[in-house]
């Protein structure tokens, strides 16, 4: 099973529906909320090429984005793939 980090903050509606995805999928991840912590937002930013948004979603070490990459990739039919 492909290791799953999400970067989210506590009220993102884009966060929720980013998990949602995952846990339809049956996924275990690991959640990094950056609300309150500049240090770990600053970490987020560094590894996400420079991207403030929240969620920042990485599969394996691989930046794929933020929500919508992840439910781009799920329409394609390429996110099986990437979490297998």
């Amino acid at each position: 099973m492909a290791k799953i980090e999400i970067y989210t903050t506590t009220t993102c509606p884009y966060c929720h529906a980013a998990k949602d995805l995952l846990g339809q999928k049956g996924t275990s991840y690991t959640e990094i909320n950056v609300t309150n912590d500049p240090k770990l937002r600053s970490t987020m930013q560094g590894r996400a090429g420079g991207k403030t948004s929240v969620p920042q979603i990485f599969i394996d070490g691989t930046h794929i984005g933020g929500c919508d990459d992840l439910h781009a990739l799920e329409q394609k039919g390429a996110l099986d793939a990437l979490l297998a």
